[in-house]
């Protein structure tokens, strides 16, 4: 039986209120490099974030370890008559953590909170027009034309308890851009797994098993309490999972692969993440702030844009920095999403002569400087990253200020148009194109492009993917995203990089493997027999 060596009040007196005893109890200790930025479940679109909410909240269908969508608060759905109608019938028997029933009105609050202006999740609903209580278990979602795709945007939107949020005056979400404060980000009251015991920011947060919850019966659910640890220090992180003090971490940096997994206590699960990593680029302005160039934007000649993308040695940071834990690729969509092909994913020519030959033609022989904006505690070896694209980039005249920063306070920039120049990773939970259209190439608006921070604006490219929201026709639908991705690879808006590779660290006696979207759902975990 594993046994933990870090208890705290309030989990023994949670675990005793169970009737557990702490010889029977299963804590896992978790680490990975950053923290969830918030407990508000609609205020960020950030993997880890959704990683930790996935544990006390949750959505209406989920993807389970293997990436396949099953039931979770809702148990059927399906088009009416009317081909605009999403059906959802409701789980019933279903409790909040404190007690409260869960039934159509707060699916209802949910929804409509999630397509207000702070929810950072408002761009999977732009299709939505109205969410309706058919009766207490049942639900309609009205879309705006037929959207055979609707269930796939569902899966990181989580439901609340309406009584819960109106009490405490929640009813929409944390301001996170902006410094925005409220009750829920500190606080929670879902239907998961597991219930919120404490919480330190950035130092510790304590979960402990909802004894009430619905699937008990359902899935494993064999771990009691959950301790997790954000450990922003790689070389931190792994000595703590080699000394025994924690069971799991999501992220081995790559220069410990062999060493972690030559260890006998420890292994190391391996798979491709559902992500890629890439630099945006402020091409819309006429003149950019973070610069040494007056009066024009040098990011704003698709030949500068060129240049950049073939300075960089995709296969140099494969090798030395990611230690061949990455697939190069030339593209911004990872190969788990539709749209992809191998000729999208082709590398772009490598060539420094014909760069420089480039940033002549468009009037910058002499280079320029520009400030880079990266995180230092989201990615697999993102400072590194960068760091390594500053001397590529200087190869063609390209000075690069690099400025490292938490994710927590890097990500803002984005969302607020303050960077000209930023790195960026982006998962694709819905497994299809429409999602980085919506967030990452949409002109910005109130519903659409709130990670667009590339300021890209083509009313043709926006009127394209509004209509990918309501296109039945599966042929004419793949020609549109095709056509969408075309524009996107010859304006070179993103430098891609690589997808990303998952490396998790365990203990060898739990039994978990890689979810494509590094999404440990702990209550799937069990214990080698």
């Amino acid at each position: 039986m594993h046994r933990t060596t870090i208890t705290t009040v309030a989990s023994a007196v949670a675990l005793t209120l169970t009737g557990l005893s702490m010889a029977h109890a299963n804590t896992l200790r978790w680490a990975s490099a950053g923290d969830s930025l918030t407990l508000d479940p609609h205020a960020q679109n950030e993997g880890p974030t959704h990683t930790l909410a996935h544990q006390m909240y949750e959505p209406l269908l989920q993807r389970d370890m293997a990436g396949d969508i099953i039931p979770a608060l809702a148990t059927s759905w399906a088009v009416t008559d009317d081909p605009n109608v999403w059906r959802f019938t409701l789980r019933e028997g279903v409790k909040f953590h404190d007690g409260a029933e869960f039934n159509a009105d707060d699916v209802v609050f949910s929804i409509n909170r999630t397509r207000t202006p702070t929810s950072a999740m408002k761009e999977l609903l732009t299709s939505v027009v109205d969410v309706q209580k058919v009766d207490d278990f049942t639900v309609d979602l009205i879309t705006d034309g037929p959207n055979p795709l609707l269930p796939v945007n569902l899966t990181n939107l989580f439901m609340m308890d309406e009584g819960w949020a109106t009490a405490n005056a929640v009813e929409v979400p944390q301001d996170f851009d902006n410094g925005g404060d409220n009750y829920a980000v500190r606080n929670v009251n879902g239907t998961g797994a597991y219930k919120l015991s404490s919480r330190v920011i950035d130092e510790k947060t304590i979960l402990v098993a909802n004894t009430e919850y619905w699937g008990k019966d359902e899935f494993p659910n064999e771990i009691t309490e959950i301790v997790y640890t954000p450990i922003q220090s790689a070389g931190t992180r792994v000595a703590a999972l080699l000394s025994g003090e924690v069971d799991f971490i999501q992220d081995v940096p790559v220069q410990d692969l062999a060493r972690v997994d030559g260890t006998d206590s420890l292994r190391v699960n391996s798979a491709p993440q559902n992500r890629t990593i890439f630099f945006g680029l402020n091409v819309g302005d006429d003149d950019l702030v973070n610069d040494d160039v007056e009066g024009k934007n040098p990011f704003g000649d698709v030949r500068v844009r060129q240049a950049m993308n073939m300075a960089i040695n995709r296969a140099a940071i494969k090798r030395v920095v990611m230690r061949d834990q990455s697939q190069p690729t030339g593209i911004i969509m990872p190969p788990f999403v539709t749209g992809w092909t191998e000729a999208l994913d082709a590398l772009p020519e490598g060539d420094i002569d014909a760069a420089k030959a480039l940033m002549a033609d468009a009037g910058y022989a002499d280079g320029f400087t520009v400030t880079l904006n990266c995180p230092n505690d989201r990615y697999v070896n993102d400072e590194a990253i960068c760091q390594a694209a500053v001397g590529m980039f200087a190869q063609i005249g390209i000075n690069i200020n690099l400025d490292a920063k938490p994710k927590a306070q890097h990500f803002p920039l984005i969302a607020n148009k303050e960077t000209d120049f930023y790195m960026l990773g982006w998962g694709v939970p819905t497994f299809d194109s429409e999602y980085i259209f919506n967030f990452l190439v949409h002109t910005t608006t109130d519903t659409r492009g709130s990670w667009n921070g590339t300021r890209f604006s083509n009313a043709e490219v926006d009127e394209m993917i509004v209509s990918l929201g309501s296109e039945v026709d599966l042929e004419k639908r793949a020609n549109t995203v095709a056509s969408i991705w075309d524009v996107i690879q010859s304006e070179v808006i993103y430098l891609p990089i690589h997808h990303q590779v998952l490396n998790w660290g365990l203990a060898e006696n739990l039994e978990f493997p890689v979810q494509p979207e590094d999404q440990p759902h702990f209550k799937f975990l069990t214990y080698a027999k």
